[in-house]
C-alpha cells in the first residue's frame, strides 16, 4: 500500500494544481483530476443559453478533443452493455432523448431514463449550478439529434435514420464528407457530446475548466458514498470501494490497477468471501491516487512501448530520471578540454549539475521509482516500486553518471544540432546499442527495468547486456556509420563501468587488450588520411571483428596493407608510424597472441583515435593561427 499512500501524499500536496490545464511538449492538455472526474475524448461540442435552448454546436477538433468530465464510480468502470450514464457528458445514446427516433433502437431508450434522471438529481440538487440546470432544462425536451441535423452536424439517410457509415450514395443528399465521419471511428451513434453555456452577451464558459462545476459536483456526490470501512492506506474509517479508475497511462487505456470482480466460481482465489476482506481502499484515497498517478505520467513519466517509467519527489516533483542521460540532466555539453582530464574532475562536474536538487530538503525527503505495465487490457501491474531517500539516490544517481562514462557525439541539442558530451548513455539508448534500433519493443523495454537496479542500487551490469553492445560495436561494417559510433561510444561506457579507466588516452598501460585496441586506431586513422575524400571504410574497420578474435595474425594482414598508404602519405605518415612502434615495444612478448581480446580493446582505439583527431584539429588551428599573423 505504501505507493497508494505515496500517491495520496502527492495530490494532497498539491492540492492548489487540481482542475489547472497544463500542456505537454506536443500540445496536449493535461490537469490533476479533481475527486470524481476523469477525461474523455469528446467528438462534438453543443453550446447552450442560459434559458435552456439550443445555441450552436460544431465537431470538435481533434488536438481538443480531451475534456475533464463528471464520472460516477459506475460510470468510471462501466463496460459492455450496462446502462451507467456520466453526470453530464456523455455518448449520444445517453444524452439524446431522441436516440431511438432516428436509431430506431427501441431498447435505448433506457440510457437516456437513467441518464435525465440522474443529471435533474443533481440540477436540483442544494449543490446544483445555474449551468448545470440550464443543460438539464434544454436535454429534458428531449429534442437534441433534431437540432444537430438542422444545424448540420449529424446527418440521417432517406429514411430519417442516423448513417452508420459515409458512402458515396449520401453525396446525392449531401454534397462532402461531413467532419463528424472522421471524428468518430465508429458511425455518428457512438459520438461523445460535451457541453457549453452561453450568457446572454454570447460570451461562453468552458464547462468542464470551471472550478465551480467540479466543487459542485464533488459536494453532491459525496453525500451519496455510503458503505464505510476501514481505509486500508490512511487508517481510518471512510466510505470504501470496490470500482477503481482506469484510464491511467491515456483516455483509451483500460486497464487497472486494483480490481475485484472474481465474484463467481473459485472467489477470491479461495482465500477470501468478498473482495474488502483482501483490500479495503476508501474511495477518496482511490480517486485521489490515481488521479495523482495520472497527472504525473502525463508531467513526467517516460515510455517503452506501453511500459511507464516514472520518478517523482515527496517534497519536490522534479526529480532526476534514471533513465536518461547525462546531457539530459545537464544540458551543457562537457568538452574533453584537456588531456589530463581525470575521473574526478568529472564527477565533480556531476555532482555541481545534481546539487540543485538537494537543496531545500523537506524532512520527508524521499524519491518514488515506478514501472507500470499490462499484460492484457484490462489488468496492469505494477513491476517495480522504490521509495528511498532522497541523498541516497542522489548518491547513486551522480556514482552511475561519474563511473558509466564516456564521451559521446550522438546528441542534438534544442536547435537540432550535434553537441558532444561526457557522461552516460539513456537506458533505451544502451537497449539500442546491445540489440539493434529495430529491436522489439518487449525487449527494450525489458532491458530498461534491468538496467534500473545497475543505477539506483549501484550493481554490476549483466554481463550479457556488456557483450551484445561489444558484439555489435566490433561489427563496423554492418552497419551506417553514425550508427556504429553511436554504438562504440555507448559500449565503451558500458566497459569503462566495469574498468574504471581514465577517460583521456593511457599511454602508461601495458594491457594487451587496450594496446591492441592502440593499434587499430592508429592504422584506421593512417589509412583515413591516406584516403583522403574517399568514403570507403579503412581496413583497420574491414578487419575489425576478426581482429578481436585474433589479434595478433589480424594485424599482420593489417600492417601490411599499411605499406601503400605509408608510401602515399610519404614523410606525413612518420609521426603515425612512430607511434605503433611506441605501442608495440609495450607489449609483453607473451601477450602479443592470438588470445581474443575483451571489450577493453574498444576503449583503447577510441582513446587512441580521439587523441589523433584532436592533434590534427589542433594543427590546423596552429597554422590557421600563425597565417593570420602573418
Amino acid at each position: 500500500m505504501s505507493w497508494l499512500l505515496n500517491l495520496y501524499e502527492t495530490y494532497e500536496s498539491n492540492l492548489d494544481r487540481v482542475g489547472i490545464i497544463e500542456q505537454k511538449y506536443n500540445g496536449q492538455e493535461y490537469t490533476l483530476l479533481p475527486v470524481s472526474h476523469t477525461t474523455q475524448n469528446a467528438h462534438i461540442e453543443v453550446g447552450i443559453t442560459e434559458d435552456g435552448e439550443f445555441h450552436s454546436a460544431f465537431v470538435i477538433d481533434k488536438n481538443d478533443m480531451s475534456t475533464l468530465i463528471p464520472c460516477t464510480e459506475k460510470s468510471a468502470s462501466r463496460a459492455g452493455k450496462v446502462i451507467s450514464p456520466y453526470p453530464l457528458h456523455d455518448k449520444l445514446v445517453y444524452v439524446a432523448g431522441d436516440f431511438t427516433v432516428y436509431s430506431g433502437e427501441g431498447e435505448d431508450a433506457e440510457s437516456f431514463i437513467h441518464y435525465i434522471k440522474q443529471l435533474g438529481e443533481w440540477a436540483n440538487s442544494p449543490h446544483g449550478t445555474s449551468k448545470v440546470r440550464s443543460i438539464y432544462n434544454y436535454l429534458k425536451k428531449g429534442q437534441l439529434i433534431r437540432d444537430l441535423v438542422e444545424h448540420n452536424i449529424l446527418f440521417i439517410d432517406s429514411d430519417h435514420r442516423l448513417i452508420e457509415k459515409w458512402d458515396k450514395k449520401y453525396e446525392l443528399l449531401h454534397s462532402d464528407k461531413p467532419p463528424i465521419f472522421a471524428a468518430v471511428a465508429g458511425g455518428q451513434e457512438s459520438a461523445f457530446i460535451r457541453f457549453n453555456v452561453y450568457s446572454p452577451s454570447d460570451i461562453l464558459t468552458e464547462v468542464w475548466k470551471d472550478q465551480e462545476m467540479y466543487n459542485s459536483f464533488i459536494q453532491y456526490y459525496r453525500d451519496l458514498l455510503g458503505n464505510e470501512d476501514i481505509c486500508y492506506v490512511t487508517g481510518q474509517t471512510l466510505p470504501s470501494t470496490d470500482k477503481h479508475a482506469n484510464k491511467i497511462r491515456n483516455a483509451a487505456d483500460k486497464a487497472k490497477l486494483i480490481s475485484a470482480n472474481d465474484s463467481s466460481g473459485f472467489t477470491y482465489r479461495g482465500r477470501f468471501n468478498s473482495s474488502n476482506e483482501a483490500a479495503s481502499i476508501s474511495y477518496e484515497v482511490s480517486q485521489k491516487a490515481h488521479n495523482a498517478l495520472k497527472w504525473l505520467i502525463n508531467r513526467q513519466g517516460r515510455f517503452a512501448d506501453q511500459r511507464v517509467f516514472l520518478v517523482w519527489g515527496n517534497d519536490a516533483l522534479d526529480i532526476p530520471d534514471p533513465t536518461v542521460d547525462t546531457f539530459a540532466i545537464d544540458p551543457r555539453p562537457i568538452i574533453l578540454a584537456k588531456k589530463s582530464y581525470t575521473n574526478q574532475e568529472y564527477a565533480n562536474e556531476v555532482s555541481k549539475a545534481l546539487d540543485g536538487y538537494r537543496n531545500d530538503l523537506s524532512t520527508k525527503a524521499d524519491v518514488n521509482i515506478m514501472i507500470l505495465d499490462s499484460a492484457t487490457t484490462g489488468r496492469m501491474a505494477v513491476l517495480h516500486y522504490r521509495n528511498m531517500d532522497k541523498n541516497l539516490y542522489l548518491d547513486k544517481l551522480e556514482k552511475w553518471h561519474s563511473t558509466c562514462v564516456w564521451l559521446h557525439r550522438y546528441r542534438k541539442d534544442d536547435q537540432g544540432e550535434f553537441v558532444q558530451f561526457i557522461g552516460a548513455p539513456a537506458t533505451k539508448d544502451i537497449a539500442f546499442a546491445a540489440y539493434g534500433p529495430r529491436a522489439n519493443e518487449k525487449i527494450v523495454k525489458g532491458l530498461m527495468e534491468r538496467m534500473l537496479p545497475c543505477i539506483v542500487d549501484d550493481i554490476r551490469i549483466p554481463q550479457d547486456i556488456v557483450n551484445s553492445a561489444i558484439h555489435r560495436a566490433t561489427n563496423p561494417v554492418s552497419m551506417e556509420k553514425w550508427e556504429w559510433e553511436k554504438t562504440l561510444s555507448i559500449a565503451c561506457a558500458l566497459i569503462n563501468r566495469q574498468e574504471g579507466l581514465k577517460l583521456a588516452l593511457d599511454t602508461e598501460t601495458d594491457d594487451r587488450d587496450y594496446l591492441f585496441g592502440r593499434l587499430l586506431a592508429v592504422a584506421d586513422v593512417l589509412e583515413r588520411r591516406a584516403l583522403g575524400d574517399e568514403m570507403r571504410s579503412s581496413n583497420a574497420i574491414r578487419y575489425m571483428n576478426s581482429f578481436s578474435m585474433h589479434p595478433e595474425r589480424t594485424w599482420m594482414t593489417i600492417q601490411r596493407s599499411l605499406q601503400p598508404y605509408q608510401a602515399r602519405l610519404g614523410t606525413k605518415a612518420t609521426y603515425l608510424s612512430k607511434i605503433i612502434d611506441e605501442v608495440a615495444s609495450k607489449f609483453k612478448v607473451d601477450d602479443f597472441s592470438n588470445k581474443p581480446l575483451s571489450g577493453k580493446y574498444l576503449l583503447g582505439f577510441y582513446s587512441q583515435r580521439h587523441e589523433l583527431y584532436q592533434k590534427k584539429e589542433n594543427n590546423n588551428n596552429d597554422a590557421v593561427n600563425a597565417s593570420n599573423e602573418e
